[in-house]
């Protein structure tokens, strides 16, 4: 996978200065081993952190930043490193790197671990350093293979050069680090369930509080990053909080750089290294390049699966957390994807929520039931088979199943896609109802399942 040089791409030079993620990647995609990371100045924050700054000033550092978490969610990373405890008697800390990307339609940290492994290495450490944990976990979906073997690679090239392991860099700080692939879970990207997951239980969301930075991981303080997040940390370090605020667009309330793309039937799917900030017309004709010959675009999602979908005059919308939420959703992981007028929001819908509906966990009444009876009723319409009543139904769904419903984001996450299709496209959904059906159906019962 590389990322793509298509338009702007090829004009603008990655360098340190522009692009603190993607500079050192080799144009050949290639992994960037240890001697050719040190020689493009990699490690030298860690050096820095270690040597240097106190945790504190580490933890400052990234919160003054504004650095926020490039998983999904979108939170103060530095606020959730000051979360954890404060005195030295909690001696037992662990730091969690949420690599199991299941998200539809993205792919930037599999990327980063395939490509750069030392950049996220570097970033656990100082991480690690600034919450006084010892012990580390590269949570991995189990489906990257490519990355699991470079990470371990990389992690036996940082052992044998004294990056990790006993007194790093002579530093009187020890940091072990391993890779932990799980049984590929979209639920294990909930940093509860993913907890769960490493303890080797059932990946189920607990409920909080306690919060991980209280009781974590076999029951320890526990901070969870986003592989994305945690690659930020040594560019903060080394360049400074001014440095990093000056890379996002005007207007922009998130700062730094942020990996972008689209999907879909463009001309040149991709990933970029871009500034919060720019509009995602920008994305999506100076760097995907439009839409393939023969297609136009007919909706489009900013930020994987579990965002709203979003209409062609929203284009001009800025890529940023603010910026999308004006027009009506989230931004997500910003992997954005194209849908062409060919497709059917009703099968789209119907196969989405399919997954969806597969990957619950189960543990809380309105996801267990709520998703399946959704795929029921969208099947229905999808064979010409519905009732007037279907979609109804479905948008109370999308209310039963919202922020705040259910013990995680895993329901609201999956039906602000159906919503957004209801609003947006409604008569391909009511072409569905066939015009011999009953005028009404039966409302939606708890223990109800497709």
């Amino acid at each position: 996978m590389k990322l793509s040089s298509f338009g702007p791409a090829n004009k603008i030079a990655r360098t340190a200065e522009t692009h603190p993620l993607t500079w050192r990647l080799r144009d050949d995609a290639e992994p960037v081993w240890l001697k050719e990371y040190e020689s493009k100045n990699g490690y030298a924050a860690a050096k820095k952190a270690l040597k240097e700054l106190a945790p504190d000033d580490i933890v400052n550092a990234v919160k003054d930043s504004g650095l926020k978490g490039r998983g999904g969610a979108g939170f103060p990373t530095g606020v959730k490193w000051s979360l954890m405890p404060k005195d030295d008697s909690q001696n037992v800390r662990y730091l969690l790197c949420n690599a199991d990307e299941m998200e539809p339609n993205t792919w930037k940290d599999r990327l980063l671990m395939e490509q750069m492994p030392h950049q996220l290495i570097e970033g656990m450490l100082i991480s690690a350093r600034a919450l006084k944990a010892n012990t580390g976990y590269i949570f991995l979906r189990g489906e990257y293979v490519d990355a699991a073997r470079n990470l371990n690679q990389a992690l036996d090239e940082a052992r044998a050069a004294g990056y990790i392991g006993k007194n790093v860099l002579g530093s009187g700080f020890d940091f072990e680090l391993y890779v932990h692939t799980g049984a590929g879970r979209y639920i294990c990207g909930e940093e509860t369930a993913l907890i769960n997951s490493l303890e080797g239980r059932r990946a189920n969301p607990r409920s909080k509080p306690p919060f991980p930075a209280a009781v974590g991981v076999w029951g320890k303080p526990t901070c969870v990053n986003n592989v994305e997040t945690l690659s930020n940390v040594p560019a903060i370090v080394a360049n400074g909080n001014d440095w990093y605020k000056s890379l996002c667009r005007p207007g922009s309330e998130d700062h730094g750089t942020k990996l972008m793309g689209f999907s879909g039937k463009v001309k040149n799917p991709g990933v970029w290294e871009l500034p919060f900030g720019i509009t995602a017309r920008e994305l999506f004709e100076d760097y995907a390049g439009g839409m393939r010959e023969g297609y136009t675009l007919k909706a489009w999602q900013p930020g994987g699966a579990g965002t709203g979908f979003l209409l062609p005059e929203h284009l001009d919308a800025q890529m940023y957390a603010a910026g999308i939420g004006k027009v009506g959703t989230r931004m997500g992981t910003g992997l954005a994807m194209a849908v062409d007028n060919t497709v059917n929001m009703v099968s789209l819908l119907r196969n989405m929520e399919e997954f969806f509906a597969r990957e619950s966990c189960g543990w809380c009444t309105p996801c267990r039931d709520g998703l399946p009876w959704s795929v029921k009723l969208l099947r229905a319409l999808e064979r010409g088979e519905g009732t007037a009543a279907d979609i109804d139904v479905l948008l109370q769904l999308v209310g039963f199943l919202g922020p705040g419903k259910t013990y995680c984001a895993h329901a609201p996450g999956a039906v602000e896609p159906l919503g957004s299709a209801i609003k947006y496209f409604r008569s391909e959904f009511e072409q569905g109802i066939s015009p011999t059906a009953t005028a009404t159906a039966a409302p939606v019962q708890s223990g109800v399942s497709a």
